[in-house]
């Protein structure tokens, strides 16, 4: 062994201090040390609070209170490297307190220190926790300004292509939130920000890749930004991303990324001519690209089809096996090979991922160009694909990806000859709501224009599910079922098998719903399918009117425009008509076009069609019937209704007290059933009378015979039980008259209920049906249309009272008459023909009735103070010979043309015609 040599020691200068070990455990001392002058006493300070805030977020916040993170910043910035390391880790560790933040954000030193921490020669670590500090930093939008303010953009762009995965991983972090801001997203792309980020698709570690995608995500929501990235080939890279099995738990986010760069009409046409897109079909419906797929079943010459699927088994089975074997190898291997598994061997893509792609198609065939290119490259046929996944999610996305891609006229054929009608009706059966209603959006679309489309519909028996989906959904379900039903109720055949499955009272539930869109479409379902007498019957014994009319008061200019033509479509008929006004239908449409905001022309067609079948409110709001309007049976004139004065029913009017008012004027030309079963009654007593008349003759004489027997007995018998019989006699005849009483009031009881049950019957009119007959007999047969008018103007002045001399007018009696008749029939209601003594209103109506019978065409029009005359259109009298040689007119005896138009007077001088333009027709008109 050698000699110890002994070390010389020197010792420390005089006027320095000898070294000191501290060992404290107090925070506030290891604080007060970042204040210390020396570099090696700042540095384990900051390394110790590193270390102390590491632990939880409790010691941040009381490194926080103790004022350390001040300490800190300054450090920040000092020129030694290893004091600025540690005080950069300890402040990226503090930033996860939200308090720190705050504090951080109010110094101005705070971003300007952390950039610059990011500069090239600065040490690894520095990078990491710079970044780490700014990614959470970034969380905040103050923030992320102060950062791009402070050019912090591109250092964290530099970062990415570091070798060091924390700083890779704290880089794209803090850029995925920076690019949530419309500023970043710009920039990103001027300091050539895009291109690196793609490249860290490549790294080895899964939550780099996921954030990267995240960046990438936000990044091609810019336009600009998805031209960049086209250029730079980030469409391939993804699918080739897509197609790694290893990476599954990132292929969603992959296809979100693909959502974006599809919307562009660009993108599409790149990834058709690079075949990307049959590439994508491919890997989410987990088949192989027809590019791919073997040929020996059909190209060579030489080999069968046996050899050739003998051929491809094998390949595939050698396929998957690579594909296994590359599954198990390092994920390094993997991003690597630039190659990704082979079409043969595609392992089935998650359902998010399908989704997703769903989505995807759904959202860039928004487009009409891109829906051209997607049908192109028949995308369609995926989504079908898709339809039936087992995962609900995956349905519902493609079904509404149908929906967008079915307004294209061409898709819609294709989904039909590509069998996508049927699974679409079978998710109208799902539990899940959102798939049903994604299924009733399509159908919507793709039975819009296209009755083919509509009549499979029915050969795949969907129209039950519809009809169920009324009543058994979602509201947006409800109104896409009534769409797709108001498209098949455009194919007769449809209509009626939808009628006879019960469609009708399926609309009534959903006009009561509150969303407008159910609202207004089941309001056009209803003008689809009632429009025939016999579903209108339905829908108005199913109490469907009551809502439909409420409708009429919505808010919504689409819902009131619906329901008012639904209304049109109803009103066609009487008693539909009667039962809308009965419920207030026509003074809603009538404030309706009072507004000047609401008001429509689907509001007036409706109001219109109201009034032409229902007469008797026309009358009484215009004033006015034309010449196509009949007087029917049940017409009543109620005079001129008040504004704002409600129309009631002639059962209303007949159930109102008598009154003093004008009668209510009704037309009812029927045979009085009291006279006819009076009658009846008399001829059947009068048969009886004389079977009784016959029946007695043959046994009066053995009736005496039997008397003259039996008197002697009787006296005998008589006075021994005459006292016993008087007292029984007594109590059975109490007994009987308590019978007949109960039974009488019974009777009267049951006769009051009967009364009470009874319909009510309008009072027929027997003369006014006497008078038809005979206008019908004799004016009827007349030669000429003047003819008629001159002879129906006589007969109705000759049954109201005859003609009045000019002025006399005041002293001709017909109110008490009117009276007279009121109190006999203690109605306000009046028959027509019981009116003996009439002035203009009473003839002109009755002119009006009996010329619609004998079909003389004329209008009736209401003036005021109870005037009304009757418009008839008559040519000319006939051409004379003066007429035929000056002016060039046809043959003697034609009527001139074009016809005029007069006023047939049935007061002064019955039968006269006055032209309208005359001084006489307006004296006639007034009083």
């Amino acid at each position: 062994m050698g000699k110890k040599v002994k070390k010389d020691e020197k010792p420390p200068p005089d006027d320095v201090f000898d070294t000191l070990a501290v060992e404290s455990r107090n925070a506030g001392t290891v604080v007060l040390m970042l204040s210390s002058p020396e570099e090696d006493v700042q540095s384990k300070a900051c390394e110790a609070i590193y270390k102390f805030v590491s632990k939880c977020d409790e010691n941040k916040k009381q490194l926080l209170d103790l004022g350390a993170v001040e300490h800190l910043l300054a450090l920040m910035q000092s020129e030694d490297k290893i004091v600025r390391r540690n005080a950069c880790m300890a402040v990226g560790v503090m930033t996860a307190h939200p308090e720190v933040r705050k504090y951080l954000r109010k110094q101005e030193t705070t971003f300007p220190a952390l950039v610059n921490l990011l500069a090239p020669d600065e040490d690894t670590v520095c990078h990491e926790f710079s970044a780490l500090a700014l990614s959470n930093m970034a969380t905040e939008f103050s923030s992320k300004a102060a950062i791009f303010e402070n050019g912090g953009v591109e250092p964290l762009i530099r970062c990415l292509v570091a070798n060091d995965p924390d700083v890779q991983k704290n880089s794209i972090e803090a850029l995925a939130l920076l690019l949530m801001d419309y500023q970043t997203r710009a920039a990103i792309r001027d300091l050539d920000g895009l291109s690196p980020m793609l490249e860290v698709l490549k790294s080895d570690y899964a939550i780099i890749q996921k954030l990267a995608l995240l960046a990438l995500e936000r990044a091609s929501q810019d336009g600009e930004n998805r031209s960049a990235l086209r250029e730079l080939e980030a469409i391939s890279k993804l699918i080739d991303f897509v197609a790694h099995p290893e990476w599954n738990d990132l292929h969603v986010m992959a296809v979100m990324v693909l959502s974006n760069l599809l919307e562009d009409l660009e993108s599409l046409e790149l990834i058709k001519e690079t075949g990307g897109l049959k590439r994508l079909v491919a890997l989410i419906t987990d088949q192989v690209p027809v590019d791919e797929e073997p040929k020996g079943g059909k190209g060579d010459k030489g080999d069968k089809g046996g050899k050739g699927s003998r051929n491809a088994k094998k390949s595939a089975k050698e396929s998957a096996a690579k594909c296994n074997h590359g599954t198990s190898a390092k994920k390094q291997e993997s991003a690597d090979s630039s190659e990704p598994p082979s079409g043969e061997a595609i392992i089935p893509t998650l359902p998010d991922v399908k989704m997703c792609a769903a989505k995807a198609i759904c959202r860039s065939a928004r487009s009409s160009e891109n829906r051209k290119i997607l049908h192109e490259q028949e995308s369609e046929k995926m989504l079908i694909h898709l339809l039936s996944h087992e995962s609900f999610e995956v349905q519902a996305a493609a079904a509404q990806a149908l929906a967008v891609m079915a307004e294209n006229l061409a898709s819609r054929d294709s989904v039909r000859e590509w069998e996508g009608l049927g699974p679409l009706i079978k998710m109208l059966g799902s539990e899940n709501l959102s798939v049903k209603e994604a299924a009733t959006l399509a159908l919507a679309n793709l039975t819009t224009a296209n009755s083919n489309n509509c009549q499979e519909i029915q050969t795949l028996n969907g129209i039950e599910p519809l009809i169920t989906c009324l009543v058994d959904g979602r509201e947006d379900a409800v109104a896409n079922a009534a769409c797709v039903l108001t498209n098949l109720a455009q194919i007769e055949t449809l209509r009626v098998d939808a009628q006879n499955k019960g469609v009708v009272r399926a609309l009534i539930e959903p006009l009561s719903s509150r969303n407008v869109t159910v609202q207004s479409k089941v309001a056009l379902a209803v003008a689809a399918f009632v429009c025939d007498f016999d579903s209108r019957e339905n829908f108005r014994q199913s109490d469907g009117i009551a809502p439909l009319i409420g409708l009429l008061s919505s808010g919504n200019d689409e819902v009131r425009r619906n329901a008012a033509w639904a209304v049109t479509v109803c009103a066609v008929d009487e008693p539909t008509a009667t039962e809308i006004c009965k419920l207030g239908g026509m003074e809603i449409l009538q404030e309706i076009q009072m507004s000047s905001t609401r008001r429509s022309p689907f509001a007036e067609a409706a109001l219109q069609k109201l009034l032409d079948n229902n007469l008797s409110a026309k009358y009484a709001l215009t004033g006015n019937l034309s010449s196509t309007n009949f007087i029917e049976n049940g017409f009543y004139d109620i005079g001129q209704l008040r504004p704002g004065t409600k129309f009631l029913t002639l059962e209303e009017y007949a159930k109102q007290e008598m009154n003093e008012k004008r009668p209510i004027i009704l037309i009812n030309a029927k045979p009085d059933p009291a006279f006819s079963q009076t009658q009846s009654q008399a001829e059947l007593d009068a048969k009886q009378e004389s079977s009784k008349t016959s029946v007695t003759g043959k046994n009066s004489r053995t009736g005496r015979d039997s008397k003259t027997d039996d008197k002697g007995s009787g006296s005998r018998n008589s006075s021994a039980s005459k006292s016993k019989k008087t007292r029984k006699q007594q109590e059975r005849e109490e007994k009987q008259r308590e019978e007949e009483l109960q039974a009488q009031l019974q009777r009267e009881a049951e006769a009051i209920s009967a009364a009470e049950n009874k319909p009510f019957e309008a009072p027929c009119d027997s003369t006014l049906l006497k008078y038809i007959e005979e206008v019908t007999e004799k004016i009827q047969p007349l030669p000429t249309t003047r003819e008629q008018v001159k002879a129906l103007a006589g007969f109705v002045a000759e049954k109201m009272g005859g003609s009045i001399e000019r002025g006399q007018l005041s002293n001709f009696g017909w109110e008490l008459p009117i009276s007279q008749i009121k109190y006999e029939l203690k109605s306000n209601v009046v028959p027509l023909g019981k009116i003996k003594a009439g002035i203009h209103v009473h003839r002109a109506l009755l002119f009006k009735t009996l010329a619609d019978k004998i079909a003389v065409s004329c209008s009736l029009v209401r003036g005021e103070y109870n005037r009304a005359w009757n418009e008839v259109l008559l040519p000319e009298e006939e051409y004379s010979l003066e007429d035929v040689l000056f002016a060039f007119s046809p043959t003697p005896g034609a009527p001139k043309f074009p016809p005029k138009t007069y006023i047939v007077d049935l007061i002064h001088e019955p039968g006269s015609l006055l032209r309208v333009d005359t001084p006489e027709a307006q004296t006639y008109k007034k009083i």
